[in-house]
């Protein structure tokens, strides 16, 4: 069973991911390179949005957001 995960984990993961890549690049008509560096770049684009949107969203920071509302808008 363990030579069954350590096959899978090593042989083929990296072959099914290359293909998945070969064959997107196919359909898209574009040189592999290319896909995985469009590919990369939009997942660093996502990962900036998802670290803005959480440091937005913090409970430290959504808390004092709270307390100041709640504080103005008491005399």
């Amino acid at each position: 069973m363990l030579l069954l995960l350590h096959f899978i984990g090593a042989r083929l993961l990296p072959w099914l991911l290359t293909a998945a890549s070969w064959l997107l690049a196919r359909s898209l008509n574009m040189p592999e390179p290319l896909v995985h560096a469009t590919g990369l770049v939009v997942f660093a684009q996502v990962q900036a949005i998802e670290n803005s949107v959480a440091k937005s969203l913090s409970t430290v920071r959504l808390s004092r957001r709270f307390l100041a509302w709640l504080r103005r808008g008491r005399p």
